[in-house]
C-alpha cells in the first residue's frame, strides 16, 4: 500500500512510543519493539539491518546530502513486490516518528502546542560528518511524503519539514540527544523556531486543506497529527482513481463512521468497495462509483442506506450486462447511471427528483418515480420510441426532459408526453430527425432545443408559437428551415446558426435580449422588435439587404461583412430609425455602401473599415468620439458637423477634396496625403496639432480661416504644401502658442512673415527649401529674430558657407541644428590661424561697425549637430576655445571627402564618422565620449589607437568594414582604453 498515514493519528501509538522513550529504549530497539508489537492499528515497518551495516562517515554524509534531491514514501503495509530500499525508507520514517515523541517530551509542554523546528542549510551541511557508530541512531536519508496512492509529485513544502525533522532528531556524536537545554549545548539553538497554535485556530486552518495536505501536515508534530485526523475533515472520502485495498478502505470506514460522501470511482475492486461503503457507513448521503463491474447485490444493499440521497454510477457494467437491474429506495433523490452497460433497468424510488441515464445502452427503462422532475436519456440509442414514451409518461411531475440523440423519438411520443406531463418546462430534442412538432402542444415550455432536426420546417413555427411561455429557442443546423416568424412576449434568446435555406427572420418580443444569427447565406430580411435587446451581431450575412429594427434599448450593432446592405441602412440607425440608444455601430466591409449619412444624438463609435465604395460621409452626431475610416480609399466629401471627436486621421483618404469639421473637443487632426483637398473648413477651438503634409492644393485662404478658428494650435506641419505663400504665413500671428512649424519642401523665398508672426517658435524645419537665399536667415543672427528658437533644420538647402558660419557663431540659443546634405558647406574649422575665434564668438563686423557681445553669451547651447552627407567638408576642428560645452552628439557620416577631425568637447557622448572613407587624421579629447562609429573608414590601427587613448569613458567602438584594421588588434584597443565594452570589427567577428 502506498499510503497509510492515518494509523499515525492514533493516541494508542503515541502512548506506546512515549512509554518506550521514558524507559530509555534506544532508537533501533524502539523500532524493533514496534515491529514485534505491531497490531491492526500500528504502522508496519520492516527494518533491513543489512542496509545499515558498515556505513562509513563519508557514506553517512552522502546520505544526508541525498536528502535534498530524493523522495521516499511512508508505507503502512509493503505491497508485494516492492523493493527492499522502500522498506528501509519506511523503517527510517518510523524512526523519525519515534524520535518525534522523544523530542516532544523534552520540551515539557503538556499541551503539545510547540513544535521545535531547526532551520538553516548550514546546519544540515555540518551534519554530514556524523560517525558511523551513530549511523543506526540517525535518520540520514529520509524525506517523508504522504499521498493517496498516486505517484509522488515533484518536491513540495513537505520536503523542508522532512529535512527539519532530520536536523532535529539526528543523534549527536557524544551519543546524547539535543534536548535544546538552557545551557546552550545545542549547536542549532540560534536557528530554533517555535510554533504556538491553539487547537481551535489549528482546526480552522486545517479546514481549508485537502486530504493530501492534511496527511503532509500530520508529519510536522503530534499536535498537528491529532488535529489533522479530526472527523470534521473526513466527512468526504475521495479515492477517485486511487489504488486502495479493501482492508484499507474498511479501516477508513471504521475510523470515520460518520462520513457522508464516498467516491471510489476508478478504484480497484470498485464493487467490493461500494458494498463496504453501503453496509458500513450508516450516514452515507452521496456515493460515486464507476469504471468496473457492479453486481446486482450492490443495488440491493443500497436499500439499507436510509440516509442515501445521491448515487452516481459511471462507465460500469451492471450485473452481467444482460440482466435486469432493480433498484428500490425510499429516500433517494438523485440517480445518475451514465455510460453504463445494462439490458433493462427497473426503478422504484418514490422520492427521486433527478434521473440521468445518458449514454447507457439499455433497451428498457421501467420507472416508478412519481415525483421525478428531471429525466435525461440523451444518446440512449437502444431505447425504442415506445420505451421512451412509457418511461416519460410514468412521471407526471416531469419538468425537464432530454431525449437528444434518440433517433427513434416521434411526434406521437412527444404529443403523449405533452399530455401526460403538463408541467414540462425544458425539452431537448436535438438530433432527432423524425420530429416536426406537428400538433405538439407545450404551453408551459420555457426552453426548447432543436439542433440538427431535419424535420423542423417553417410549418413547425406555428406549433412553437403556441408555447407562449417560451424563453429560449435554439434552431441551429435546421437545414430545411426557411423562415421564422414568432410573436412571443417572453422570448429572451434565439439561436440560428448554419441554417442554409433560412431567408427571413421576424421576431417580436418585448423581452428579447440575445440573438445569434450566423452563417445563414440565404438570409435576406430581418425584422426585430424588442425593448430589451442591447446587442445585435449579424456578421457575414452576405445576402442581407433589408433590416428593420424597433429596439428601444439597442446599444451595439455589428454588421461586418454584410456585403449587400445598401445606403438605406443609415436611416435605421438615425434618430428616427427605431434605435434611439445606439452607441456603437460596425459596418466593416459593407462594400455596397456608397453614401453614409447619420444623424444620431447617441452614437459614440462608428467603424467603416474596408468600405471602399463610400464616396460621401456626413455625420451629425454630437456624441461620437471615435471613427475609423481605414480603407475608405474613394472618400471624396467628409462633413462632420458637429462631432465630439478628439482626434481624426483622414490621411488614409487620398481622394478627399471637401472637408468640413466642427469639433469643439478635437485636439489632433491629420490630413497627411490629402493631395486633392482644396476646400477645408476646420472649426476646432481646442485643436493643438494639425498635420497637412502633402496637401498640395491647400491655399492661403484656407490656412487663414483655419488659424482664425483654431487659435490654440501648437504644432503645424505644412510640408510639401507649395500653394502656401506669404499671406498664409502672415496669418500665423493668430497662433500665440505655435512652437513647431514645418515648411519643408516648399517654394518659400522670404521668411519675414515667420519672423514677425511666430515669436514663440521653438522648432523650425526648412528642409529642401531651395529657393531660400543667403539673406533669408539674416534676421536670425543679425536682428535676434525668433529668440526662443531651439531646433533648426536646414538640410538639403543651398545656403553658402558664410551663412552657415554666422548661424553657428551667433545663434547661441540653438540646441539642435541639422545641415544634412548641404553641398555648399565646407570646412568647420574654429582652430585655424586665419580665422579668429574672437570674430566668431565675440564680435560681428558689418558695414565697418563693430558690436561686442557680452562674454557670457559666447557659451554655445548647441547639443546636437548633424552634417550627414555633406560632400565638401574636408576638415572639422573644434578646440576648447570654441566653447561648445553642451555638444553631446555630432554626426558627420557619409561625408566622403572628410580627411581630418580634431575635437576637444568635454561633454561629447556620441560621434558618428561612418562611411567617411577619406578620413586619415582623428584627434579626440573627449573624456565623456561613450560611442564612436568608424564604420568603413580608412583609418589605420595606430590612428585609432591614438584617437581613443584620450577617451576614458568610451564603451562602444564600431570598426566594421575598416580595411586597414584587423580583428587581431581588438585586444590592443581594449588595452589602450580599458572602459571599452563592445568592439565591432568585420561582419564575421564580434568582440563583446
Amino acid at each position: 500500500m502506498r499510503i497509510w498515514c492515518f494509523h499515525c493519528f492514533t493516541d494508542d501509538d503515541e502512548e506506546e512510543e512515549e512509554e518506550k522513550n521514558r524507559g530509555g529504549v534506544s532508537h533501533q530497539q524502539s523500532v524493533m519493539d514496534n515491529d514485534d508489537n505491531k497490531g491492526d492499528d500500528f504502522v508496519d515497518f520492516d527494518l533491513n539491518e543489512r542496509e545499515l551495516e558498515g556505513v562509513t562517515d563519508e557514506e553517512t554524509g552522502a546520505e544526508l546530502e541525498r536528502v535534498w534531491s530524493s523522495e521516499f514514501r511512508l508505507n503502512h503495509h509493503l505491497v508485494q513486490g516492492e523493493s527492499s530500499n522502500a522498506a528501509v525508507a519506511a523503517t527510517a520514517a518510523a524512526d523519525v516518528v519515534a524520535e518525534d515523541c522523544t523530542m516532544e517530551e523534552a520540551d515539557h509542554d503538556s499541551y503539545h502546542k510547540r513544535a521545535r523546528v531547526y532551520s538553516g542549510l548550514a546546519e544540515c551541511r555540518s551534519a554530514s560528518g556524523i560517525s558511523s557508530s551513530d549511523a543506526g541512531n540517525s535518520v540520514s536519508s529520509i524525506e517523508r511524503t504522504v499521498s493517496f496512492g498516486v505517484a509522488s509529485s515533484s518536491r513540495t513544502d513537505t520536503d523542508m519539514f522532512c529535512q527539519n525533522f532530520i536536523l532535529n532528531y539526528t543523534g549527536r556524536k557524544d551519543g546524547k540527544k539535543d534536548d535544546g537545554d538552557d545551557n546552550g549545548s545545542s549547536d542549532a539553538e540560534d536557528f530554533e523556531v517555535h510554533i504556538d497554535l491553539t487547537d481551535d485556530l489549528l482546526h480552522m486552518v486545517f479546514s481549508f486543506l485537502s486530504h493530501i495536505d492534511l496527511c503532509r501536515s500530520a508529519m510536522v508534530c503530534r499536535q498537528w497529527r491529532v488535529a489533522s485526523a479530526h472527523e470534521d475533515f473526513w466527512k468526504v472520502l475521495n479515492f477517485e482513481n486511487m489504488r486502495i485495498s479493501i482492508e484499507q478502505f474498511e479501516d477508513m470506514c471504521h475510523r470515520y463512521p460518520n462520513a457522508t460522501e464516498v467516491n471510489v470511482y476508478g478504484a480497484p475492486a470498485v464493487n467490493a468497495l461500494a458494498m463496504k461503503a453501503a453496509t458500513t457507513l450508516r450516514n452515507l448521503e452521496v456515493l460515486i462509483i464507476g469504471k468496473g463491474h457492479i453486481s446486482e447485490n450492490f443495488f440491493q444493499a443500497l436499500e439499507e442506506c436510509n440516509m442515501l440521497r445521491s448515487v452516481t454510477v459511471n462507465e460500469a457494467i451492471l450485473g452481467n450486462g444482460a440482466q435486469e437491474i432493480h433498484l428500490s429506495h425510499d429516500r433517494l433523490r438523485e440517480l445518475k447511471i451514465t455510460k453504463c452497460r445494462v439490458m433493462r433497468l427497473s426503478l422504484r424510488c418514490p422520492q427521486l427528483r433527478s434521473l440521468s441515464l445518458k449514454r447507457s445502452n439499455m433497451s428498457q427503462a421501467m420507472l416508478n418515480c412519481p415525483l421525478l422532475q428531471l429525466l435525461d436519456i440523451a444518446s440512449c440509442h437502444k431505447l425504442l420510441d415506445a420505451a421512451i414514451r412509457s418511461a416519460a409518461i410514468s412521471c407526471p411531475q416531469l419538468e425537464s426532459l432530454d431525449v437528444s440523440n434518440c433517433s427513434c423519438v416521434s411526434d406521437e411520443t412527444l404529443r403523449e408526453i405533452a399530455q401526460a406531463c403538463a408541467g414540462l418546462h425544458i425539452l431537448n430534442a436535438s438530433y432527432c430527425p423524425n420530429i416536426s412538432l406537428e400538433s405538439v402542444h407545450l404551453p408551459m415550455l420555457t426552453v426548447l432545443k432543436l439542433h440538427s432536426c431535419e424535420g423542423i420546417t417553417s410549418a413547425s413555427m406555428t406549433w412553437i408559437a403556441n408555447s407562449h411561455a417560451l424563453e429560449v429557442l435554439e434552431l441551429d443546423n435546421c437545414n430545411l428551415l426557411t423562415s421564422v416568424a414568432l410573436h412571443l412576449s417572453r422570448l429572451q434568446s434565439i439561436s440560428l446558426v448554419h441554417c442554409r435555406k433560412f431567408t427571413e427572420l421576424n421576431l417580436q418580443s418585448t423581452m428579447l435580449s440575445s440573438i445569434t444569427v450566423s452563417n445563414c447565406p440565404a438570409l435576406r430580411r430581418i425584422t426585430i422588435a424588442s425593448n430589451s435587446l442591447r446587442r445585435l451581431a449579424l456578421q457575414k450575412q452576405e445576402n442581407l439587404t433589408t433590416l428593420v429594427l424597433q429596439c428601444q434599448s439597442l446599444q451595439e450593432v455589428d454588421l461586418s461583412d454584410c456585403e449587400s446592405l445598401s445606403n438605406t441602412v443609415c436611416e435605421i440607425f438615425s434618430d428616427d430609425g427605431g434605435c434611439p440608444m445606439l452607441k456603437s455601430l460596425i459596418l466593416d466591409n459593407c462594400e455596397s455602401l456608397t453614401e453614409v449619412r447619420f444623424c444620431n444624438s447617441s452614437l459614440a463609435t462608428l467603424s467603416l473599415v474596408g468600405c471602399r465604395a463610400v464616396t460621401s460621409l456626413e455625420l451629425k452626431c454630437p456624441r461620437i468620439e471615435q471613427i475609423c475610416l481605414d480603407g475608405c480609399d474613394h472618400l471624396e466629401t467628409a462633413l462632420f458637423q458637429p462631432v465630439a471627436l478628439r482626434s481624426l486621421n483622414l490621411g488614409i483618404c487620398p481622394k478627399l477634396s471637401v472637408l468640413n469639421i466642427e469639433a469643439p473637443y478635437m485636439v489632433s487632426l491629420e490630413l497627411k496625403g490629402c493631395g486633392v483637398l482644396s476646400e477645408a473648413s476646420i472649426v476646432c477651438p481646442m485643436l493643438t496639432s494639425l498635420d497637412a503634409s502633402f496637401c498640395g492644393q491647400l491655399t492661403d485662404e484656407c490656412l487663414s480661416a483655419t488659424t482664425a478658428s483654431c487659435p490654440l494650435i501648437e504644432s503645424l506641419v505644412l510640408m510639401s504644401c507649395p500653394s502656401i505663400g506669404s499671406d498664409g504665413l502672415s496669418s500665423l500671428n493668430g497662433l500665440p502658442n505655435l512652437t513647431l512649424l514645418d515648411l519643408s519642401y516648399t517654394f518659400l523665398m522670404n521668411l519675414e512673415p515667420i519672423f514677425k508672426s511666430c515669436i514663440q517658435l521653438k522648432v523650425l524645419k526648412l528642409q529642401a527649401c531651395k529657393y531660400l537665399t543667403d539673406s533669408s536667415l539674416e534676421p536670425l543672427y543679425k536682428e535676434g529674430a525668433l529668440p526662443a528658437l531651439e531646433e533648426l533644420d536646414l538640410s538639403y538647402g543651398t545656403l553658402c558657407q558664410t551663412a552657415i558660419d554666422d548661424l553657428l557663431a551667433y545663434c547661441t540659443h540653438l540646441t539642435h541644428l541639422s545641415l544634412n546634405g548641404c553641398v555648399n558647406m565646407h570646412d568647420l574649422d574654429w582652430g585655424s590661424t586665419n580665422v579668429q575665434l574672437f570674430d566668431y564668438f565675440g564680435v560681428y563686423s558689418s558695414s565697418g561697425n563693430t558690436q561686442e557681445e557680452p562674454a557670457e553669451t559666447a557659451n554655445r547651447l548647441l547639443q546636437n549637430l548633424n552634417c550627414v552627407g555633406c560632400p565638401n567638408i574636408r576638415k572639422v576642428c573644434i578646440p576648447p576655445a570654441a566653447r561648445f560645452y553642451h555638444l553631446s552628439s555630432l554626426n558627420l557620416s557619409l561625408s566622403v571627402n572628410l580627411k581630418e577631425v580634431d575635437l576637444a568637447c568635454s561633454n561629447l557622448v556620441l560621434l558618428n564618422l561612418s562611411n567617411c572613407c577619406s578620413l586619415e587624421v582623428l584627434k579626440l579629447s573627449c573624456p565623456r565620449l561613450a560611442s564612436l562609429f568608424l564604420q568603413s573608414c580608412n583609418m589605420d590601427e595606430a590612428g585609432v589607437e591614438a584617437a581613443i587613448s584620450g577617451c576614458s569613458s568610451l564603451e562602444t567602438l564600431d570598426l566594421r568594414f575598416c580595411p586597414k584594421i584587423s580583428s587581431v588588434s581588438m585586444g590592443r584597443f581594449r588595452t589602450v582604453c580599458s572602459s571599452l565594452k563592445r568592439v565591432f570589427s568585420s561582419p564575421n567577428l564580434l568582440q563583446d
